[in-house]
């Protein structure tokens, strides 16, 4: 599928990844209309800067257009005069994204709420997921122009089961009574994508909509928002002594920001996507990463040792095997991600460079 006079949507344009696939999706000379839900995230910024290096034209629908400290990264990337449009939208309210998907030949459904501290999970964040999924998919029947839906799931939609496996592919799913029982960091999260994305497949196969997913795990690198990413608090757990998040990282998957967000771009214009994807480059335990971080910034003070971990800790894989096999590529390793990740930080003043004013984790 050529980039050429075509309009995609990116909801959650704003954030971690969505950002960044707008970027890419302008480089590549795409029209993108970014509908997001926090146009200023982690992946939708990303997403959003890569689909205007493809010459996208872009819509980028966001909850307050006018909240200009929060867009102001995907205003002012390359392109953007030309082909990037901001949308006013939220998952929370029906019909709200029909506008921005009207008229679109793709849509990058990348927004989700991501509270693991809400006090009311199922009302905060598993129901808007659902709901907000299935919005957007009745918009994209309706709209009659959308060629493909390209959702970004989660690897928390395949990991989490009562007994462990040593590899995880497109076929598992994750149990989500048994997150509801455990309730462990992240729960509601994990709960929210595995539902959302099982209702989307029962839609897309009634409408016959071409949808596509790709699941993620632990997505890593450097940034377009001003904010913490979600996945980089856990990431970079050893260097704030989160200890609430080193389960998450304990026997982790990764993938560098870029990497996911070309992912998406690629399934997209490749007819021959078809299905879930699982897109991570690399796995590590949380011994690995602590030692690689020791290494690369000694100025944190990483700890050598952690609780209840092992040093012959298991490795448990995600196989990418699938959109290799289709032709995909990845880039970049473990140490480009948390190099990209720990700099864009401290730029931004989200991580102090002195050690002395960092909270030590457990030693």
């Amino acid at each position: 599928m050529g980039s050429t006079s075509v309009t995609v949507c990116v909801t959650g344009a704003a954030g971690f990844i969505g950002s960044w696939l707008v970027m890419r999706l302008l480089e590549h000379k795409y029209t993108v209309r970014a509908t997001v839900r926090d146009p200023a995230g982690f992946i939708g910024s990303w997403l959003v800067m890569r689909l205007l290096e493809h010459n996208y034209s872009v819509r980028a629908t966001v909850r307050d257009p006018e909240n200009t400290k929060k867009v102001n990264h995907l205003l002012e990337l390359p392109n953007a005069k030309t082909h990037l449009t901001l949308w006013k939208a939220d998952l929370n309210e029906e019909g709200s994204f029909d506008e921005a998907i009207k008229g679109c030949s793709g849509v990058f459904h990348v927004a989700t709420p991501m509270d693991f501290e809400s006090k009311d999970p199922e009302n905060e964040v598993i129901k808007p997921t659902i709901n907000g999924m299935l919005s957007i998919m009745k918009a994209c029947v309706e709209a009659k122009t959308v060629r493909k839906l390209v959702f970004t799931s989660s690897a928390g939609t395949v990991r989490f089961q009562e007994h462990e496996k040593p590899v995880y592919d497109e076929s598992c799913w994750t149990d989500v009574e048994y997150c509801r029982a455990k309730k462990m960091t992240g729960w509601m999260y994990f709960v929210s994508k595995t539902l959302a994305e099982q209702a989307a497949w029962k839609f897309a196969k009634e409408n016959n909509l071409d949808f596509i997913t790709i699941i993620p795990t632990l997505v890593v690198g450097p940034f377009l928002m001003p904010s913490m990413p979600p996945s980089l608090i856990s990431a970079l757990s050893p260097i704030t002594g989160n200890e609430a998040h080193y389960l998450i990282i304990k026997q982790g998957q990764f993938v560098h920001l870029d990497d996911l967000c070309n992912a998406h771009i690629y399934l997209f214009e490749n007819p021959k996507a078809e299905g879930r994807y699982i897109c991570s480059a690399c796995d590590a335990t949380i011994l690995d990463i602590a030692k690689l971080l020791r290494e690369k910034f000694p100025e944190y003070n990483v700890p050598i040792k952690f609780k209840d971990v092992d040093d012959n800790l298991d490795i448990v894989s995600f196989s990418s095997k699938k959109i290799k096999d289709l032709g995909f590529q990845y880039k970049y390793n473990l140490e480009d991600m948390y190099i990209g990740a720990v700099e864009t930080c401290q730029n931004k003043g989200l991580l102090p460079k002195a050690a002395e004013e960092r909270v030590v984790g457990t030693s």
